[in-house]
């Protein structure tokens, strides 16, 4: 990638509220667009990409003023990787990724340990990445002394090779306690793997990391006091706020599918020589499979922005979150993540029905689309969201908190 950052990011003076940094997203994912598909292919590892987020000032945006950062909330954030992900889904995922480990010390820490690491972060442009795969439960946490040793194996860590700090996870011998803590990427013992090789997604960095007795002190263990975990309601809200996160990569991915096969449509598309229209713009299937996708996609956006901001009122108020207000949270969240899931699918699967056989070439890059959303929508099955809505409707049961739900 050598496209480089627009000039007035450096010049000019840094957005001031949630529509100016909407709008610095969209400029990101214009200089993302300029040859996306080209690194879809090629797969390198995404530095030059990660040096982008950082000059628009993205990676702060969840930053504390004080210290440098947009003191934004989550509901520009959301919009913010739907934005970069309509050009480049494995980049809004990359970012997305970063808010949610960023906003980990706030969920799980204590307030003096999420207060010094949210100021360096926004004061060092910090970009995180993260070992935490809750169905991998091999990484085992000893003691030393002060300090803690993480030791073991994880499938996946996404951002690993581009990131600056790393969230761990891992189980305390002899507990059943998970600890989370932040330790530099560059920390002896912790090795990346490159062997992320999956059809979508490709630049999320997302392979294998070993840990090999990493070390970090007590002090770092994310909540805990005096070596005992002090837990809140407020720690379950993990689950819902990283499924948002999907949502809205996954429904930037449908929008730049969706924008991007109607520009080929406009330019490129050919007439059926058996339909009697001179241009595929005015073939009434064509009009209708666009106009049925748009709806779609319009509908399911407007969910998403209208959960985003109950979630919002529960992290005004950590302290007030209940197992009432969370599990009624994560039923919304549930709901949007099945419908998210299903019109991302059909958007990008569709838009080949109304841009014809010429639109297949690798040269267009239009399978990214598909093959970036049907990757990451099986992260976790989204039957299982369905019947968190399903049973809470019928029965009035709430959603138990656990790692997927």
């Amino acid at each position: 990638m050598s496209t480089v950052a627009p000039s007035h990011w450096q010049t000019g003076p840094a957005p001031q509220d949630a529509k100016g940094w909407i709008a610095r997203a969209t400029e990101v994912a214009a200089v993302l667009a300029t040859d996306a598909a080209e690194r879809d292919k090629a797969g390198a590892t995404p530095h030059a990409e990660v040096r982008l987020l950082k000059e628009s000032g993205l990676v702060t945006l969840l930053g504390p003023a004080g210290h440098g950062g947009a003191g934004q909330d989550w509901t520009t954030a959301y919009r913010v990787v739907r934005e970069v992900s309509k050009a480049d889904g494995s980049i809004g995922q990359l970012l997305g990724y970063h808010y949610l480990w960023n906003w980990a010390a706030r969920l799980v820490g204590t307030r003096e340990q999420w207060e010094h690491v949210e100021a360096e972060a926004a004061r060092n442009q910090w970009f995180f990445g993260g070992a935490v795969n809750p169905r991998d439960n091999d990484v085992t946490v000893t003691e030393d002394g002060d300090d803690l040793l993480f030791t073991g194996r994880k499938t996946f860590s996404t951002g690993s090779r581009v990131s600056d700090v790393t969230v761990l996870e891992g189980v305390l011998e002899g507990t059943d306690k998970h600890v989370f803590a932040i330790v530099p990427s560059d920390s002896e013992g912790l090795t990346f793997h490159d062997d992320w090789d999956n059809i979508g997604q490709r630049l999320t960095e997302s392979g294998g990391v070993t840990l090999d007795g990493v070390r970090t002190p007590w002090s770092s263990a994310a909540g805990f006091v005096d070596k005992e975990f002090l837990p809140r309601t407020y720690n379950t809200l993990n689950v819902p706020v990283i499924q948002l996160v999907f949502v809205s990569f996954y429904l930037g991915i449908a929008a730049g599918a969706l924008e991007t096969a109607a520009t080929y449509t406009r330019t490129k598309s050919r007439s059926w020589l058996h339909g009697g229209y001179d241009k595929a713009v005015d073939e009434p299937y064509v009009i209708d499979v666009y106009g049925d996708l748009t709806a779609k996609l319009w509908a399911v956006e407007a969910l998403a922005d209208a959960v985003a901001l109950e979630g919002q009122a529960l992290h005004e108020d950590p302290d007030a979150v209940t197992e009432q207000s969370r599990g009624a949270f994560e039923v919304r969240v549930a709901a949007v993540k099945a419908r998210a899931t299903d019109v991302a699918l059909e958007v990008t699967s569709r838009i080949f029905e109304v841009t014809g056989a010429r639109a297949t070439a690798s040269a267009e890059g239009l399978d990214r689309f598909w093959r970036n959303v049907r990757t990451h929508t099986l992260h976790d099955p989204v039957a299982y969201k369905r019947r968190e809505v399903g049973r809470h409707v019928l029965t009035g049961e709430l959603p138990e908190p656990t790692w997927y739900s």
